[in-house]
C-alpha cells in the first residue's frame, strides 16, 4: 500500500494545523462578539481559501491545500469524519420525550413551522425556478424538493446556544422552542435523505425502494431496540471503564457504525449518525456532564475542522449573486417566521412570545450549512445558491438572538430581590434531594400566595421532570405556572451539602430558587430566569450566599452582586 510522502504528510498536518487554529482562533473572537462560533470558522476558510488567500497567494495556497490528489482525498476523508460526529453530537441534543411532554403546543408549532416553509420553498422553487438558482440541467423536482427543505429546515445546535446564551434554555419558552425544533429537524433529515435517495448518489447501485426500506427500518431499530440496548450498555460503561473515555468511545463506535449502514444502505452516513446520537441522547443514564463534555471534545475540534473546509471549495467573491442572496434570505425568513408564528398563535401563545419563537426557530446555522454542502457535493445545487444558503444561515443566527431579547424586553423587566422577604428565604433547607427541595420550598410558597401546595408541588415536579432545572454554578431555578396565581412568587433556599439538579456543569446546587409565576404573564418567568443566571455568573455571588444566616445579611450579598454585575 503507498502512504502519503514525507512531503504531503508534512503539508497534510501543517493545513490541519492552520484550519484548526485559524478556526478556532476566529470563533472565539466571534463569541466575544456574541456571535455563534460558527461565524469565524467559517470566515477561517474564507480567508484559506480561494477567496482570499488563493487571491493574493494562489500557488502557496494550491500547495497547502489542492483541490486534487492524496492530500485534497485525506482532507476531504477528515471533513467526512468531522460532519458525521457533528451530526452524532446534534442528535443527542434531541430528547424525543421533551416533543410528548411540551403536549400539542410544542407540535403545532413544529407542524406549522416545518410545513408552511416548506410548501413556500417548494412553490418559488417550481415557480420561479431561475430567480431561486436552479440550473438548466436540474431535475425539476429534486430541486423543489431541497429548496423546500432548506426553507424549512431550523439548526437545533444554534437554537439551543442562542436560548442558552439569553438564559431561555431551560425555561418553558425554551423547551417549547426546541421541541419545536427537535420535529423540524427530524422531519427535515429524513426528507432530505429521501432526496439523496431519489438521486441516487449515494445508492452503490441499490433501488430507491430498497433503500427507502431499509432506511425506515433502520430508523425504527435503532430508536427501539437499539435505544434500549445502549441505554442498558451506559451503567455497564460507566461502572467498569475510565470515565468519561468509555463513554466517549463507545458513542464515537456507535455513531460510526450507524453512518456506515445508512451510506451502504444509499442515504448518506450523516443521517445514520443522527438517527444514534437521538437513541443515545435519549438515555437517562447519560448526564448532563458526560454530554457536554462529548460535545466539546466534538465541537472544539472536528466541527471547526469541517466548517472551515467549506471556505476551501468556494469563491464566495466570484460566485456571489446579490439578488439570489435576498431572494433566498427574504423566502427563507418570511415562510420561517409565518409557519412559526402561525403555529404559536394556534398554540395559544401571547403575542409577543410567538414572534420570540418565529425569530428563534428561523435561525438556520450549521444544519442550513451542512445542507448546503451535500447538495453541492450531490449536484443538485450551483456555487452561485450555496453561497447564498451559506450567507442566509449566517445572517438567521446573527440576528436570533438581538431579536428575541428585544421582543421579550419589557420596559420594567422583573427582578428577583423585590420579590424575596425574610417569609420566602429558607438559610438551611433541610432537604437532600430533589423531590424534598421542591416540596419543601413549594410549602412556604402556597403559604405567602394562598393557593393549594399539593398543586405548586405538582407543577414543578413536572416541570422538572420535562429538563432539569440546575442552570450551573451550584443554582437551580425549578419553576411552576399557576392561572390562579395574581403576583409572582419566589422562595430561596440554601443547602450546605448541595443537591443534584443534573446542572450542565455537574455541581450541585446550593442555591435553590422556587419560581411560582402566573400563566397569564409567562414573561415574568423568563425575566427572573435570566435575572437569576446573569447574577450568579460571578462565583462570589454563591460564596456570599452561603456565608449569610440571614434575611439581612442575604440583601447585602445580593446588592454586592448586582453592583458587581453593573460594573
Amino acid at each position: 500500500m503507498k502512504g502519503l510522502a514525507p512531503t504531503e504528510l508534512g503539508v497534510m498536518l501543517l493545513s490541519l494545523a492552520l484550519l484548526i487554529g485559524v478556526a478556532r482562533a476566529l470563533g472565539e473572537l466571534a463569541r466575544r462578539f456574541r456571535q455563534p462560533a460558527i461565524l469565524g470558522e467559517l470566515l477561517a476558510g474564507v480567508l484559506l481559501g480561494p477567496t482570499l488567500f488563493g487571491y493574493f497567494a494562489p500557488e502557496l495556497q494550491g500547495f497547502l491545500f489542492p483541490q486534487e490528489g492524496p492530500n485534497a482525498v485525506v482532507l476531504d476523508g477528515i471533513a467526512s469524519l468531522a460532519i458525521v460526529l457533528f451530526l452524532l453530537v446534534a442528535g443527542m441534543e434531541v430528547d424525543l420525550s421533551i416533543v410528548w411532554k411540551q403536549g400539542f403546543a410544542a407540535l403545532k408549532v413544529g407542524v406549522l413551522g416545518t410545513i408552511i416553509p416548506f410548501v413556500i420553498g417548494v412553490a418559488c422553487a417550481y415557480l420561479m425556478p431561475q430567480a431561486m438558482g436552479r440550473q438548466t440541467d436540474a431535475d425539476p423536482l429534486v430541486f423543489a424538493l431541497f429548496v423546500g427543505t432548506a426553507i424549512a429546515i431550523s439548526a437545533l445546535p444554534v437554537i439551543a446556544k442562542t436560548l442558552m446564551d439569553l438564559d431561555l434554555y431551560r425555561t418553558d419558552f425554551g423547551m417549547v422552542v426546541v421541541s419545536a425544533a427537535i420535529f423540524n429537524d427530524l422531519v427535515g433529515w429524513t426528507i432530505f435523505a429521501i432526496i439523496l435517495g431519489m438521486m441516487g448518489t449515494h445508492s452503490a447501485g441499490i433501488g430507491i425502494g430498497t433503500t427507502l426500506i431499509l432506511t425506515i427500518a433502520f430508523a425504527i431499530f435503532v430508536l427501539t431496540i437499539g435505544r434500549m440496548a445502549m441505554h442498558r450498555c451506559l451503567p455497564f460503561l460507566q461502572a467498569y471503564t475510565h470515565y468519561p473515555g468509555g463513554v466517549l468511545g463507545f458513542a464515537v463506535t456507535m455513531g460510526l457504525l450507524g453512518a456506515a449502514f445508512t451510506e451502504f444502505a444509499g442515504i448518506h452516513a450523516i443521517f445514520g449518525a443522527f438517527l444514534v446520537g437521538v437513541a443515545l441522547g435519549d438515555s437517562s443514564h447519560l448526564s448532563e456532564r458526560t454530554r457536554v463534555m462529548i460535545d466539546e471534545f466534538v465541537s472544539f475540534i472536528f466541527a471547526p475542522l469541517f466548517f472551515a473546509s467549506i471556505g476551501l471549495k468556494v469563491n464566495f467573491v466570484t460566485h456571489f449573486d446579490l439578488p439570489l442572496v435576498l431572494m433566498v434570505l427574504l423566502v427563507a425568513t418570511v415562510g420561517k417566521l409565518f409557519g412559526a408564528v402561525l403555529g404559536a398563535r394556534w398554540g395559544g401563545f401571547p403575542t409577543r412570545e410567538r414572534w420570540a419563537i418565529g425569530f428563534a426557530m428561523n435561525a438556520r446555522g450549521a444544519m442550513e450549512i451542512i445542507l448546503g454542502t451535500l447538495a453541492l457535493e450531490a449536484g443538485i445545487i450551483r456555487q452561485r445558491l450555496f453561497v447564498a444558503l451559506v450567507i442566509m444561515a449566517i445572517v438567521t443566527s446573527a440576528v436570533g438572538g438581538p431579536l428575541i431579547r428585544r421582543v421579550l424586553s419589557r420596559r420594567q423587566s422583573q427582578r428577583l430581590m423585590p420579590l424575596l422577604s425574610a417569609k420566602t428565604y429558607l438559610p438551611n433547607l433541610i432537604a437532600e434531594t430533589r423531590w424534598d427541595a421542591i416540596c419543601e420550598l413549594a410549602r412556604v410558597a402556597a403559604d405567602q400566595a394562598g393557593l393549594s401546595a399539593e398543586t405548586i408541588i405538582e407543577l414543578a415536579w413536572e416541570r422538572e421532570q420535562l429538563a432539569a432545572t440546575g442552570i450551573g454554578h451550584g443554582v437551580a431555578i425549578p419553576h411552576a405556572r399557576l392561572a390562579e396565581l395574581k403576583a409572582p412568587v419566589v422562595v430561596m433556599g440554601v443547602s450546605e451539602a448541595g443537591i443534584s439538579f443534573d446542572a450542565p456543569d455537574g455541581q450541585p446546587a446550593h442555591v435553590i430558587l422556587l419560581l411560582v409565576t402566573p400563566s397569564e404573564e409567562p414573561t415574568i418567568q423568563l425575566e427572573l430566569s435570566a435575572d437569576i443566571a446573569n447574577m450568579f455568573r460571578d462565583p462570589q455571588c454563591l460564596e456570599r450566599i452561603q456565608r449569610a444566616s440571614n434575611y439581612t445579611q442575604l440583601m447585602a450579598a445580593l446588592k454586592a452582586a448586582a453592583a458587581s454585575k453593573q460594573e
